[in-house]
C-alpha cells in the first residue's frame, strides 16, 4: 500500500512541478486568439468550457489501455508502478500536452500534419495512411468489445449483435455530428460513471488492500511467471501503453485544440488529463495486486482464466462492489472504449478532410468522407472475432511506433524554436529502443535472440539520434549562410 500511496502522491505534485516547467518552456501566449474563434465553423472549431474540453479529453485517450493494460502490466510486479508513475509524467503528459499545443498553434492541425510539417513530406504521407488505419482498428475493435461486455452485464437480455448495431450508429451521429451536439452532452454520463470506477474502487484499495505486493529491491525486478520469454524490457513499455504513453493520443489532443479558449489552459488540458489517466491507470493496477491475496495469487487467477484482464475487472468489481456498484463501475469500463471509439473515426475524418484541404462545416461533405471509413469497419466486423485477436497483437507496437514518430517531430520543433528539447529527446530515444527492440524480439515480430534485438534497438536509437544532431548542424549552417 505504501508503494502505490507515494506513487499517486509523486504523480500528483509532479503535475504542479514538471507540469509548470513544461507550460513554461512552450510558453503559451494568453493573448494569442485560438483556432477556436478564429476558425469557428460550428462543427469541429467550437469554444467550449475548460471543464468540458477537460473531461472529452480524459474520455478521448482513457480507452482500455490503462484498464486491462495496467492489470496486464501488474503481472510483472509492482515494478510497473515506475512505468506508470515515469511515463506518464515524463512520456506521455509531455508528449500529450506538446502534440496538442503544437495544434493548437497549427490552427488544429491534426497529427500527420504537425508530424509531417517537421520531419519532412514523406513522413507525413506514412503517417497519414497509418494513422487512420489505427483510428479505423480503435474503432472496429472497440465495437466489438463494448457490445460483448454489455451482452454480459445485461445476462443476454439484449443479443451481442443488436448492441454492435447501437454501438455503431451511435459511433456513426458521433463523427458526423457537431462535437457539442452529441459528445459534448454524452459524455458527463460517460465522466460520471467512468470517474465513480476509479473512485470506487481506490476507496476498496483504501479498506481492502490485502497482500499488496510492495516495491522493494527484493522484487524490482521481473515478476512475471513467463519472464523468460517476456522480458521486463521492451514488454512492460509496450503492454501498459495508454496508462503511460500512447501515440493514440496525439491523435486526440487537436480535436481539443480546435475548441479551447485560451492557450493558458492547455496544461490543466492537455498535461492533466494525462495524468488524471496515469491515475486511473495505477489504481487498477494496485487492485490486481491486492484483490487476489498478492502477486502470486493474481498469477494463479490469470493464469486459471487465460490472462483475461476483462474477466480480472468483473471479478473484483462484483466481489468488492456489489451488485449496483459492480455495474455502475463496469458501466465506466465500457464507457472507456466507447469515449476512444468515437472520436478515433472522428480524428480520421479530420485527417482526411485535412489531407484533401476539404472543408468539413456542411454535412454532406462530413457523410463524403466519413462514408468509406464505415464501410471499411464494416468490412472488418465481418470478418469475425478471430481476425481482431490477430491485429490486436500488434496494434499495441502501433501504438507506441507513433508516439515515437510524434516526440521526434516535437522534438525537431523545440530545437527549431530555440527551445529546451531535452524534455522529448530523453523520452523519444528510450521509446524508439523500446519499439525496435520490441518488433524484433517479439514471437509475433522477428523472434531474433536477446542479443541481437537490443543491439538492433541501441543501433537504431543511436542513427537516430545522429541524424537528429546532423539536421541541427545543417539547420545551423544554413541560418549562418543566410
Amino acid at each position: 500500500m505504501i508503494s502505490f500511496l507515494t506513487a499517486l502522491a509523486f504523480m500528483t505534485a509532479m503535475y504542479f512541478v514538471y507540469g509548470k516547467y513544461v507550460d513554461k518552456v512552450f510558453a503559451p501566449d494568453k493573448r494569442r486568439p485560438t483556432p477556436a474563434y478564429t476558425l469557428a465553423d460550428g462543427v469541429d472549431y467550437v469554444p467550449m468550457s475548460n471543464k468540458r474540453i477537460f473531461l472529452i479529453q480524459f474520455l478521448n485517450i482513457a480507452g482500455l489501455g490503462p484498464i486491462f493494460g495496467a492489470i496486464m502490466g501488474a503481472m510483472y510486479g509492482p515494478v510497473v508502478f515506475l512505468w506508470i508513475v515515469f511515463g506518464t509524467i515524463f512520456g506521455g503528459a509531455v508528449h500529450d500536452y506538446l502534440s496538442g499545443m503544437i495544434s493548437l498553434r497549427m490552427d488544429g492541425k491534426s497529427l500527420p500534419e504537425i508530424i509531417g510539417s517537421q520531419l519532412g513530406w514523406t513522413v507525413k504521407q506514412v503517417l497519414r495512411a497509418f494513422t487512420v488505419l489505427l483510428m479505423i482498428l480503435v474503432g472496429v475493435v472497440f465495437v466489438s468489445g463494448p457490445a460483448d461486455l454489455l451482452t454480459k452485464l445485461v445476462n443476454g437480455a439484449v443479443d451481442y449483435r443488436a448492441w454492435v448495431a447501437v454501438i455503431f450508429c451511435y459511433y456513426i451521429l458521433a463523427t458526423l455530428f457537431p462535437i457539442d451536439k452529441i459528445i459534448g452532452r454524452i459524455y458527463p454520463v460517460f465522466g460520471f460513471a467512468l470517474l465513480f470506477m476509479a473512485v470506487s474502487i481506490f476507496v476498496v484499495l483504501l479498506f481492502h488492500a490485502g497482500n499488496m505486493t510492495e516495491l522493494t529491491f527484493a522484487n524490482f525486478g521481473n515478476q512475471h511467471p513467463d519472464a523468460a520469454k517476456l522480458p521486463l524490457f521492451p514488454m512492460l513499455f509496450i503492454t501498459v501503453a495508454c496508462g503511460a504513453i500512447s501515440g493514440f493520443h496525439a491523435t486526440q489532443s487537436p480535436l481539443m485544440a480546435r475548441c479551447l479558449k485560451n492557450e493558458a489552459d492547455g496544461r490543466k488540458v492537455f498535461f492533466g488529463a494525462m495524468v488524471a489517466e496515469g491515475i486511473v491507470a495505477l489504481i487498477w493496477a494496485a487492485a490486481a495486486m491486492s484483490f487476489f491475496n498478492g502477486l502470486d495469487g493474481f498469477h494463479s487467477f490469470m493464469k486459471a482464466n487465460n490472462n483475461s484482464a476483462a474477466i480480472a475487472v468483473d471479478t473484483i468489481a462484483h466481489e468488492r462492489l456489489g451488485v449496483f456498484g459492480a455495474a455502475l463501475a463496469l458501466l465506466g469500463v465500457i464507457a472507456a472504449p466507447l469515449t476512444s471509439a468515437d472520436t478515433a473515426f472522428r480524428s480520421a475524418r479530420l485527417i482526411i478532410a485535412d489531407f484533401l484541404n476539404f472543408p468539413q462545416k456542411k454535412l454532406r461533405s462530413r457523410i463524403i468522407v466519413s462514408v468509406p471509413l464505415f464501410a471499411v469497419c464494416i468490412l472488418l466486423l465481418l470478418l469475425g472475432q478471430e481476425s481482431f485477436d490477430v491485429i490486436w497483437r500488434y496494434f499495441a507496437w502501433c501504438n507506441q511506433t507513433l508516439a515515437v514518430f510524434t516526440l521526434w517531430a516535437i522534438t525537431v520543433y523545440l530545437s527549431r524554436s530555440k527551445k529546451n528539447y531535452w524534455i522529448t529527446l530523453i523520452p523519444a530515444l528510450f521509446m524508439t529502443a523500446v519499439c525496435t527492440t520490441y518488433i524484433l524480439i517479439a514471437s509475433e515480430g522477428f523472434a531474433l535472440p536477446p542479443v541481437w534485438a537490443y543491439a538492433g534497438g541501441g543501433g537504431v536509437t543511436l542513427l537516430l539520434l545522429a541524424c537528429f544532431y546532423r539536421g541541427m548542424e545543417r539547420g545551423t549552417q544554413k541560418t549562418l549562410n543566410s
